[in-house]
């Protein structure tokens, strides 16, 4: 009975040759998938996760990486007002550069399909990515600076000042003191004649510390305008530079070869009010007339020795962190409208000539059309931005000056100061950085995000 239960049965069916090749095959080109990822991920072990694991845990120890601390250098952190700031700054970046430079590129790559020179002009704005952030902070640390013969931005800020305001043309003038000098000095930087001129009388008013070649150019002797006397109803004199060139002279008296301070205001004082007020002439020579009888004081009023404008400090603790943002802004826009640019290209066209057979505007258009369809993009631009102005660091530490760079510091440089640049203390140095890349990996992880949706 067993015999024939055995001799019935059927015996096993021999395994499909192709299968067991294909299992090989396939056992072969996962080894083969390895070796060629393998240096990549051993190149992506070594730049990217060992210093990831390092610094994490250089993070837990002190200075000298003996000692272990714990979360000490993370509490330490937030009570350093210097690295409190670092956070402000970083988040004030963070908000306004990314919404600039996105609403900018907008703006620039829905006019440039308007224009004839479109190449061109992209190139242009472009241009400035081939400049390196070093290149790019010592041009901007250079047109931001405070002397208007340097910094480009306050010469011209000087330039537009002096049209519509003017500047005084004597800052270092002053009175000569002693030698029976005539003039006294306010507290407000006037001069004031310490004897009275009635109706009829002259006043000489001498001054120095303008050098002869500062003068202007129409100015002419003093001599012959002090040798003139004033009519009975008027009360004359000359303001004149109290230096003889080559020497001599007599200090309190015009000679003829000392010269007259054309453009110089001159006011007449009665009861210690203005009462009337004139501007010197070429020679120096000034006259008023119509005045009430009785004594009158002179005045030189300060205006006319105030400091020349010199623009405006770009580059102080107030406007350091927007300026070094403009900078950025320089450097980037021409990205973002690039980016913006090809996605706008790739819009129908269908559905923006539709809406202006139905009567839409170009506003309308604009706003209910053109900016819901490249949402996509522009979230792409912002977000690849953000990550971006997050480690921002050779535009501020090249374009702040020493003496402001605390105000101006971001989380990055922050951590390379704390680190190497006087701190020496890489434990906190490293646990700003994990704090960056906290701060980073949000942002990384949405863009990835989007672009496996946007495969599928």
């Amino acid at each position: 009975m067993t015999a024939t239960l055995v001799k019935e049965a059927s015996p096993p069916a021999p395994s499909h040759p192709d299968r067991a090749r294909r299992r090989r095959l396939r056992r072969r080109g996962r080894i083969v998938a390895v070796l060629f990822v393998l240096p990549a991920l051993l190149l992506l072990g070594a730049l990217v996760v060992y210093p990831v694991l390092f610094s994490v845990g250089r993070s837990l120890f002190d200075a000298s990486g003996t000692r272990f601390v714990g979360g000490e250098n993370y509490l330490e952190m937030f009570r350093d007002p210097v690295t409190l700031k670092a956070v402000r700054n970083t988040a004030i970046w963070v908000v306004i550069a990314p919404t600039l430079l996105t609403g900018l590129g907008l703006i620039l790559a829905v006019l440039v399909e308007r224009i004839r020179w479109a190449t061109a002009f992209k190139l242009l704005l472009f241009m400035p990515m081939a400049v390196s952030f070093l290149a790019a902070g010592i041009i901007f640390r250079l047109a931001y600076d405070d002397d208007p013969d340097k910094g480009v931005l306050n010469a011209a800020a000087v330039t537009v000042h002096d049209a519509f305001k003017g500047s005084s043309s004597y800052p270092t003038a002053r009175a000569r003191e002693g030698d029976g000098a005539d003039l006294t000095k306010e507290a407000d930087g006037s001069y004031v004649t310490g004897a009275d001129v009635s109706p009829g009388g002259t006043a000489a008013l001498g001054l120095v510390g303008v050098a002869p070649k500062d003068l202007p150019g129409e100015a002419r002797p003093a001599a012959p305008a002090a040798s003139r006397e004033a009519a009975s109803d008027e009360v004359g004199g000359v303001v004149y530079l109290d230096f003889t060139p080559g020497g001599g002279g007599e200090p309190g008296r015009v000679d003829e070869r000392e010269s007259g301070l054309p453009g110089m205001k001159v006011e007449a004082l009665r009861d210690g009010r203005t009462v009337a007020s004139t501007t010197t002439g070429a020679d120096g020579s000034f006259r008023f007339t119509g005045l009430d009888g009785g004594p009158h004081a002179l005045k030189l009023p300060a205006e006319n020795f105030a400091p020349p404008y010199q623009g405006i400090s770009w580059l102080g603790p107030a406007l350091v962190t927007p300026a070094i943002i403009g900078a950025y802004l320089w450097i980037w826009t021409g990205f973002a409208m690039v980016l913006i640019g090809a996605g706008l290209a790739a819009l129908p066209r269908d559905a923006l000539e539709a809406a202006r057979m139905d009567g839409a505007n170009e506003w309308q258009i604009f706003r209910r059309i053109t900016v819901p369809l490249l949402a996509p993009v522009l979230t792409v631009v912002f977000v690849t931005l953000v990550i971006n102005v997050m480690k921002v660091f050779d535009l501020v530490y090249i374009i702040a000056p020493g003496p402001v760079q605390e105000d101006a510091t971001v989380l990055a440089t922050q951590m390379w100061l704390v680190s190497f640049g006087g701190g020496n203390d890489q434990g906190m140095g490293s646990a700003l950085g994990v704090l960056l890349l906290l701060l980073v990996v949000p942002a990384m992880a949405f863009n990835v995000r989007r672009f496996r949706r946007s495969q599928r």
